[in-house]
């Protein structure tokens, strides 16, 4: 269960990521859509597991591989948004989010 504060703080964090990807590091998303769907905080804040979506789905795992390789930029460019808000800036860990391919394969498998 998370707290109020880690809500707070999650809800933050995917607002102003999402912001980053579509604003200051579209040369990061290599001109794909890049969507921050969940942000899970832990408890002392520390770490934030940021779940992305990246459409279209033709080259998925060279987008993903090259915003894990650069995350410290996107934690820097974090920084210095929230740093006035947040006294630690969490250390990010990037996981893809494979929500929508579940719907479609599901909505697939209906249809037949």
């Amino acid at each position: 269960m998370d707290s109020t504060r880690q809500k707070k703080i999650s809800r933050l964090l995917q607002k102003e990521i999402s912001e980053l990807f579509q604003k200051e590091m579209r040369e990061l998303a290599m001109g794909v859509m890049v969507t921050v769907t969940v942000v899970r905080i832990s408890p002392d804040l520390g770490q934030a597991k940021v779940y992305l979506s990246i459409f279209p789905a033709n080259n998925i795992d060279e987008v993903f591989n090259h915003i894990v390789e650069n995350g410290h930029l996107v934690r820097f460019a974090l920084g210095k948004r929230v740093g006035k808000q947040m006294r630690i800036i969490p250390e990010l860990k990037f996981f893809k989010d494979d929500s929508l391919d579940y719907l479609d394969n599901i909505d697939r498998l209906l249809k037949q």
